[in-house]
């Protein structure tokens, strides 16, 4: 079933209530009152975002430059932002192909405006959840080459994927489909269950975005994560704090409880 092109302002969007995180306008009341109630008691949350999107800038220099990836599709794309994945993959590489997949009509529109004189770059609305419309997408089947390595990027995704969805099958179908020598880029909230600060946080983070219109955002335990890479190889160093994951310099502070809960890994398909 296609995803609805109907803008829905009685709930928050996942997309939108992330882009309230990197301090973007794209969103409206009912994903800042997400945000803010998050905000109020964890303003360190905001750096979550901005985490993640940095995180993305280096997997994707990786994939492009040391990989030799030129081929991405990029789950959950998200709003634009000052650096997104096609425009990092092709400063390197210009004739690097991105495909976007995202179920938000306020992505859709700003993202295809983003694309329009890029030739490489495309966005389909579709979701997620369903690998093999995703796959069989003709715009996806169109654009990307299935012959070849490419790099699926699930970033913030998964999360977001309740237990009654089946998320490691998700993943499982999107393994079995990759071809030989792709890469799985993929980052996920996580629960350290160690009674710690940030477990606590993980746990009141959960309940707001759980009990919030967007319904969603689950922090799960690293065996459960890193059984969404399934058998693939990961690449050094694993699966990491993201800011661990080949930074682009020493760190100057020291980990915070909002370092601990946010981890992810890149893969490669043997």
């Amino acid at each position: 079933m296609a995803p609805s092109a109907a803008i829905d302002r009685t709930r928050a969007s996942v997309a939108r209530v992330y882009d309230c995180f990197l301090g973007g306008k794209d969103n409206y009341d009912v994903d800042r009152e997400v945000f803010e109630q998050v905000n109020r008691a964890a303003p360190q949350m905001s750096r979550l975002a901005r985490d993640h999107r940095e995180w993305l800038v280096r997997v994707t220099r990786f994939l492009t430059r040391s990989a030799g990836i030129d081929q991405f599709l990029d789950c959950g794309a998200g709003l634009p932002t000052a650096e997104n994945t096609h425009q990092v993959a092709q400063r390197m590489n210009p004739e690097a192909r991105v495909v976007y997949v995202d179920n938000d009509p306020v992505v859709a529109a700003h993202g295809r405006a983003l694309l329009e004189e890029n030739d490489q770059s495309h966005l389909v609305m579709a979701d997620l959840t369903e690998p093999d419309q995703v796959l069989e997408h003709p715009v996806v089947t169109k654009f990307l080459d299935f012959d070849r390595p490419l790099a699926l990027i699930q970033c913030s995704t998964i999360h977001h994927v309740p237990d009654a969805q089946r998320p490691r099958e998700i993943m499982e179908r999107y393994i079995e489909r990759l071809p030989a020598g792709s890469y799985l880029a993929l980052t996920h909230f996580y629960d350290p269950q160690d009674g710690g600060d940030a477990s606590e946080l993980a746990r009141f983070v959960e309940g707001i975005f759980s009990n919030s219109s967007m319904g969603s955002g689950f922090f799960r335990t690293r065996s459960e994560i890193a059984s969404f890479f399934g058998d693939l190889e990961l690449v050094e160093p694993g699966i990491t704090r993201l800011r661990d994951w080949w930074p682009d310099g020493p760190h100057l502070n020291p980990p915070t409880a909002v370092d601990e809960v946010l981890i992810g890994g890149v893969a490669r398909k043997r």
